[in-house]
């Protein structure tokens, strides 16, 4: 069983910057995929970031890509999504998810994954 609990929400102005964090307990980061989702009142949830077993390989939104960079500090057993240049329409829940190595992983896809933290309110104000 993997726990996760995200930190490092709140509220910041546009153009501002957060650094979101993902405590992982009970598996290494280093030996999970992990990935970043958001959501709005009322919609889906969509794909933020994501970054795989091996830290090798990131996957990204077109929507956050060159402003959020999503990495991993195995002494930590921490991922962190580092959000930059942000806009009133980032404004989400955010939550960490995570999935142990398996054939098929679909980094972008809610489905892929199996443990979810309880997310953290990220609000952008003008």
């Amino acid at each position: 069983q993997v726990q996760l609990v995200e930190s490092g929400g709140g509220l910041v102005q546009t153009g501002g910057s957060l650094r979101l964090s993902c405590a992982a307990s009970g598996r290494t980061v280093s030996r999970l995929g992990m990935g970043w989702f958001r959501q709005a009142p009322g919609k889906e949830r969509e794909f933020v970031a994501a970054i795989n077993w091996s830290g090798g390989s990131t996957y990204y939104a077109d929507s956050v890509k060159g402003r959020f960079t999503i990495t991993w500090d195995n002494a930590k057993n921490t991922v962190y999504l580092q959000m930059n240049s942000l806009d009133i329409d980032d404004t989400r829940v955010y939550y960490c998810a995570a999935v142990p190595p398996m054939t098929g992983w679909a980094p972008g896809q809610a489905r892929s994954y199996y443990y979810w933290g309880q997310g953290t309110q990220v609000t952008v104000s003008s």
